[in-house]
């Protein structure tokens, strides 16, 4: 079993992270998982003078033995869920994405495409996604020329 540690303070928080890594599988994981190497298990304690909290998370992969390392697996997971504050959270608190109707067809994957571009416009000029979306839905004209570039 691999296993490693990881602590960032900061925030007004500390946090810590570890991971263990089993490579020896149960056979009966290779039937419903073909090309399976590995099983992790994630865990991220937050603690903060208010409140402390434990997450646990358990993920599969298919990376090859050799290149396995727990603390390049931990350090992958870690951006992974950076990736997801930064666009996903984003987007959902500048265009209340979760909140959504859409839910048949393409349309989700479209609003989506078309949220990460106005995302995209906006930082581009500088300005922070909520105060922006709420100040081009005041003034369509400014919207139409962040949009179009005249």
């Amino acid at each position: 079993m691999l296993r490693a540690e990881k602590f960032d303070k900061g925030h007004g928080r500390i946090e810590t992270r570890r991971i263990a890594v089993r490579l020896k599988l149960p056979n009966y994981l290779n039937k419903d998982w073909p090309g399976l190497t590995a099983i992790v298990r994630l865990e991220r304690i937050r603690e903060s003078k208010t409140m402390c909290s434990r997450q646990i998370i358990y993920a599969i992969t298919s990376l090859k033995p050799e290149a396995i390392e727990a603390a390049s697996l931990l350090d992958l997971a870690r951006a992974h869920w950076q990736i997801e504050n930064r666009l996903f959270r984003v987007r959902d608190g500048t265009f209340a994405e979760d909140a959504s109707r859409v839910r048949t067809g393409s349309a989700p994957a479209a609003l989506a495409h078309i949220r990460d571009a106005v995302l995209t416009l906006i930082r581009r000029s500088g300005l922070l996604p909520k105060p922006a979306r709420e100040a081009f839905a005041e003034n369509k004209h400014a919207a139409i020329r962040l949009v179009t570039g005249s």
